[in-house]
């Protein structure tokens, strides 16, 4: 798909400049003080802990970790929604804030798949509008050339052009899904951020989904930050994984590498805890997730750590180096995936059996 003749000239960022660039990002929400039900003093919740995280143009990467890890509210900052508390969050080299604030680049640039897809349509809009409003809006195309514009853009994301005519209403999950990805592509942006973007749906839905995303990331030359709690997903679409807990990432590096052979006992429990074919389930973490208004001394993950150690509650881990592209946030990293089940173990969330799913769908896009 190439930029119309139109489009406004974009001020190029220097090289290596990254697209996403976290430096010790905070972000403290003021929430009632527990116990205190009818007063009005207030605690901060640190929802954000000094996140470090860099995304370079054309990377794919999976945020991944549990409800209550910082996710959302990480997505919120990238996206500009919500303004660091402390520490500096920057687009291509300048502060997010600055780069929403001038003109429609930054919206256009950066494109969101919300996780609802169905509640981020107006049901009141023909499938063709909804796709039409965001060329309209920036000035892609020419209006008489929005329809063609729009059939394009449906036949990319596997609908039939008729589908133009329907109505959210009339759609299924999947095709919902497809609508957006396509509304997100309308803009022609550089960047594509998605939220559970394949949650909710059949096994051969989402896989086809994913082969979808992965191809468009690949095809246009996307940054792709994906976010998701399920690993089998980061594994299949995603070449960087960041593991969020409570507030901090905890590990970063090559997907396949950090999969492996996990190095930070977050990791190795997430990936342990991924349903495995013909296998009972297994146990969960011990413990109970400590509250961010309470966070134990030293590392935060050592109340539920099975590899803790004396100097584990007294000193707080901060994100460092470990071997070639790794990152980890552990005194004690693991080393060659210490702790997980065999390796003969069928495990959902392993490359081979997300490139299994994928062989398993590599066909054209159902239109159901």
């Amino acid at each position: 798909m190439t930029r119309p003749r139109s489009e406004p000239l974009r001020e190029k960022p220097a090289a290596n400049t990254p697209v996403f660039e976290l430096i010790d990002v905070e972000k403290t929400f003021q929430v009632p003080k527990p116990g205190r039900r009818f007063s009005r003093e207030t605690v901060g919740l640190k929802a954000l802990d000094g996140v470090r995280l860099r995304i370079n143009d054309g990377a794919s990467l999976a945020l991944v970790g549990e409800s209550g890890s910082g996710k959302s509210t990480l997505l919120r900052v990238l996206l500009g929604l919500d303004a660091p508390t402390d520490g500096r969050a920057n687009y291509r080299g300048r502060p997010i804030s600055e780069a929403r604030s001038k003109g429609t680049e930054f919206a256009r640039d950066v494109a969101l798949v919300y996780q609802d897809a169905r509640g981020s349509l107006d049901p009141r809009m023909t499938v063709g509008a909804l796709i039409a409003e965001p060329l309209r809006h920036f000035g892609i195309v020419p209006r008489q050339e929005e329809p063609a514009r729009v059939a394009q853009l449906l036949d990319r994301v596997g609908l039939p052009v008729d589908s133009a005519q329907r109505y959210p209403s009339g759609l299924s999950g999947g095709q919902v899904r497809r609508v957006a990805i396509a509304r997100a592509l309308a803009s022609e942006p550089s960047v594509l951020v998605a939220d559970e973007a394949v949650s909710g749906l059949d096994v051969s839905t989402q896989a086809q989904l994913l082969t979808l995303l992965r191809g468009l990331q690949q095809d246009m030359g996307l940054t792709l930050v994906f976010i998701t709690h399920d690993l089998g997903v980061a594994s299949y679409l995603c070449e960087k994984i960041a593991i969020m807990y409570l507030g901090r990432i905890v590990e970063t590096g090559a997907t396949n590498d950090v999969l492996a052979a996990p190095a930070h006992p977050y990791s190795v429990a997430l990936r342990a805890a991924a349903p495995r074919f013909f296998e009972p389930l297994p146990e969960p973490l011990p413990g109970e997730i400590p509250s961010p208004l309470d966070l134990p001394k030293g590392c935060r993950f050592s109340t539920r750590c099975p590899s803790v150690k004396g100097d584990c509650r007294t000193r707080d881990p901060y994100l460092a180096q470990h071997g070639a592209g790794r990152s980890v946030a552990c005194l004690h990293p693991l080393s060659d995936g210490e702790g997980l089940p065999l390796a003969s173990d069928a495990d959902m969330s392993s490359p081979a059996v997300a490139a299994d799913i994928q062989n398993q769908t590599d066909t054209p896009l159902s239109r159901d």
